[in-house]
């Protein structure tokens, strides 16, 4: 009997962050402007951002427990059953922000968006430590120093939906030793 050709295994693209999406659960996502360009600069632009991720979050089956969106990137951390499809809905949240700023901006063509990171989160000290990363966000790039003040972000929706006794479990996690890709210099507040 022939043994059976080895399978095909995935190869690494150098130039680019590895998406692995293969169970369900919860992911944290981090996604860059195109050469770290504030290209979301207005609070109205903040906000149809926020809302276009929403939506797709929603429309994708992805439940967002965090989200941070500022002139140049974004954060969130959310639960699917069905991870596979990250990659269809940040193309599409990529796609459909990127439409719509540059028809408002008279820029048909210009590149947006650069690259996203994921990463699977299978501990849960390790799900709460990025629950208050991404809610204390706005703190940590020197916005806010309430970060349930910055607009863009959950820490105000988590404060008032949240029983405080997890709100407060959340922020004692420490953030410090979490190796998340956020060198996106400090987006001035819009």
């Amino acid at each position: 009997m022939a043994t059976p050709p080895p399978k095909p295994s995935l190869r690494d693209w150098p130039h680019s962050p590895i998406h692995r999406l293969s169970e369900s659960g919860a992911y944290m996502v981090t996604a860059a402007t195109y050469q770290k360009q504030k290209f979301f600069d207005t609070p109205i632009l903040l906000t149809q951002l926020t809302n276009l991720l929403l939506c797709q979050a929603e429309k994708h089956g992805w439940t967002l427990q965090a989200w941070a969106v500022f002139p140049n990137h974004y954060h969130f951390l959310a639960e699917s059953s069905n991870p596979q499809n990250l990659r269809h809905m940040i193309r599409e949240l990529h796609s459909k922000s990127a439409i719509e700023l540059n028809r408002g901006q008279d820029s048909i063509s210009r590149k947006i968006w650069f690259q996203y990171w994921d990463s699977q989160i299978t501990f849960h000290r390790s799900f709460l430590a990025r629950l208050h990363y991404v809610h204390c966000n706005p703190v940590h790039h020197g916005i806010e120093s309430d970060a349930t003040q910055y607009s863009w972000c959950s820490a105000g929706w988590f404060e008032r939906t949240a029983s405080p006794a997890f709100c407060k479990v959340v922020l004692s996690f420490a953030t410090d030793k979490l190796e998340i890709p956020d060198s996106f210099g400090d987006p001035a507040t819009p």
